[in-house]
């Protein structure tokens, strides 16, 4: 039987978090294991777990699986997250594909040199309020439905949720106009094993401040 899914990654956010919502969200328990020099990279590197020499990686189920989309379609795959036919699959994906654009500019954000950060919470907030959230409340009211796509969660939600988080962390008046989105959100995170991931000394991490940013720089640049 295979043991819990690994996590490598370093201790934040960035492009793991979404897969530690997703396994949260599935119930699947997982296990961390944290960069924290330059050194453990180079070890992964080196050993021939990292395909592309990048990171996020997961061991799962006998696999050591890089890109973060591709372990993200796995999981929700292997949880029935991800559609019953193709063409529900196709409207995850767009909708995940647009929720990206997004989710970048704010993982960037901690990173920004103090001068620029204004003008890109500008930038969020413009797009989260004028662009894709009121993209995903029109899905949500043309169908009445509970979940973005088939009447039933999908990796989709658990996705859009996150961002909803982190978008608030930005902004807190950010869902004023979008009723829907907040319904959502509370129904989503009222699921017992979302519930328990937005718990404090879940495995959720925090907003990535100054610390943290610097720290991860001592990783990734020479």
């Amino acid at each position: 039987m295979a043991g819990k899914p690994i996590l490598h990654y370093f201790d934040g956010r960035g492009r793991m978090e979404p897969i530690r919502w997703l396994l949260a969200a599935t119930g699947e328990e997982f296990e961390e294991k944290f960069m924290k020099t330059r050194e453990d990279l180079e070890k992964l590197r080196n050993d021939g777990s990292l395909m592309f020499q990048q990171v996020p990686m997961v061991e799962i189920d006998g696999m050591k699986l890089v890109q973060t989309k591709a372990i993200l379609n796995y999981i929700a795959a292997k949880h029935n997250l991800y559609g019953k036919d193709i063409k529900e699959r196709a409207l995850i994906d767009m909708y995940t594909e647009g929720m990206a654009d997004l989710n970048e500019m704010i993982i960037y954000y901690p990173s920004l040199p103090p001068g620029d950060k204004e003008g890109r919470l500008t930038q969020i907030k413009e797009k989260a309020r004028n662009r894709y959230f009121p993209a995903f409340e029109k899905v949500l009211k043309s169908h009445g439905q509970d979940y973005l796509v088939g009447n039933r969660l999908s990796k989709a939600d658990v996705h859009l949720t996150e961002l909803l988080y982190h978008t608030e962390e930005l902004d807190s008046t950010v869902l004023a106009n979008f009723p829907l989105l907040k319904a959502l959100r509370t129904r989503v995170s009222n699921l017992p094993t979302v519930k328990k991931f937005l718990q404090p000394g879940s495995q959720r991490k925090p907003f990535d401040d100054e610390n943290r940013v610097e720290a991860v720089k001592k990783i990734f640049i020479k």
